[in-house]
């Protein structure tokens, strides 16, 4: 009994550091939004990355119940939605870091097709002003499949397309992020699949509002050599995914990347912007508990 009071007693004592660690206040990184003001700091030690989560990742709850977890865990952001979803998260004091891709397309159908111009640039041309509104920084974006299209085809097509987007992000200060994703296990014949056909299309729209959105778990997939990859290509990326390799499930010890390394090579470079959380719990009933700890595992 004797002992069991002991253990107690230091499990208390325990659940008191953990108690006061989490009322830290987050990293000192610059705020993009008015809103960002209002949200919780982060648990734990101060983090130079802020983090956000992927809407579609947890479809089995409601956005309001996904968007008060979020701020309750300590992140900053819900993304991946679209206009009609941002009076629910902004109820909560929360903003969205990447807002979800404009017009019909989806992945498969996107810049790398010349006749896809006319309506996905006056689509994006009213996404962006609507991400303007809000102050906030990012709207997604897609190459589109191959469908026997090459890559300098490609490449090119998606170039001149997205130059004609550029003054309209440029006045809105919103960047436009292509995502690189992989075409190897979940994306088939998706032409935007590696870094380095991403980082020739940001140099060849040659402007600052439009950048790549580097999804971890997809590169591990097609290029490994993560760490080394951002280090060499972070100023081309405006924005950062997560989900564990193989599976995209948690980003705990049952796959292969280790994420706080990953993430202090990230927040190495001067990162300020977001990094979301995009991997699908094994056991949904206990998503909120992978959540936070994916949270607690990123914040370096």
């Amino acid at each position: 009994m004797q002992q069991s009071a002991m253990v107690g007693g230091a499990l208390a004592g325990l659940g008191s550091v953990q108690a006061c660690a989490s009322s830290g206040a987050a990293g000192g990184a610059p705020q993009r939004s008015a809103l960002e003001s209002a949200v919780i700091p982060a648990r734990g030690a101060a983090s130079a990355i802020k983090q956000s989560v992927c809407r579609w990742c947890f479809n089995d709850m409601s956005l309001d119940e996904l968007a008060a977890n979020a701020k309750r865990i300590g992140l900053h952001s819900v993304e991946l939605i679209g206009p009609t979803d941002f009076p629910t998260i902004k109820k909560h004091g929360l903003m969205c870091a990447m807002v979800s891709q404009a017009g019909p397309g989806g992945i498969p159908k996107g810049w790398n097709r010349v006749d896809n111009h006319s309506w996905l640039i006056p689509a994006y041309e009213e996404r962006i002003a609507l991400v303007a509104q809000e102050k906030w920084p990012n709207v997604i974006c897609f190459s589109g499949n191959r469908a026997g299209l090459g890559d300098d085809e490609g490449l090119e097509n998606c170039a001149k397309g997205l130059k004609q987007l550029m003054p309209a992000a440029e006045k809105a200060g919103v960047t436009v992020c292509m995502e690189l994703l992989n075409s190897k296990v979940n994306h088939p014949d998706y032409q935007c699949d590696h870094t380095a056909w991403g980082v020739k299309l940001v140099e060849k729209v040659g402007s600052e509002r439009f950048k790549l959105l580097y999804d971890i778990y997809h590169m591990q997939i097609m290029e490994g050599d993560v760490i080394h990859t951002i280090r060499d290509n972070h100023r081309h990326i405006a924005h950062y995914h997560t989900a564990g390799v193989p599976g995209r499930h948690e980003i705990d010890e049952s796959q292969e990347l280790f994420y706080p390394a990953v993430m202090k090579a990230i927040a190495d470079t001067g990162y300020t912007g977001y990094v979301a959380q995009e991997f699908v719990p094994l056991k949904k009933e206990q998503g909120m508990a992978s959540l936070e700890d994916a949270y607690k595992r990123c914040a370096v």
